[in-house]
């Protein structure tokens, strides 16, 4: 992808070019035991430096070929959860994927609105 700078000296607004590059959230705690009390994701690059054990996060909604990058750089394994009605993975529904700090980046993409699957690093 191009770097925002390019995007917008080429005419587009900042604004513009967050929207194609994405939001990036650095810092973030994981939280909660559960799908109802983990941290909701509200960027679409998320990099934790606090994961405890049993915390996690969650998905925003998404649509169909949206994509959310998480990295744990958090002591524990993080606990991805899908929107309310949602998969990963082929897991249960509403299941937590679990992100290892030894494979700590995730890429999730939507298939469909219940409907996702996760990758990880080596």
């Amino acid at each position: 992808m191009s770097l925002q700078q390019r995007i917008t000296t080429s005419g587009l607004s900042a604004v513009n070019a967050q929207a194609i590059q994405g939001t990036v959230a650095n810092g973030l705690t994981a939280l909660g035991s559960t799908q109802a009390t983990a941290l909701q994701l509200t960027a679409d690059v998320n990099y934790f430096t606090t994961v405890g054990a049993g915390t996690g996060c969650i998905l925003p909604a998404m649509n169909a070929g949206d994509t959310v990058d998480v990295y744990n750089k958090g002591a524990n394994a993080l606990l991805i959860y899908p929107p309310v009605g949602g998969a990963i993975n082929g897991l249960g529904t509403n299941a937590g994927y679990s992100n290892a700090t030894a494979t700590a980046y995730a890429q999730i993409r939507c298939i469909t609105p219940i409907l996702y699957i996760a990758s990880q690093s080596a």
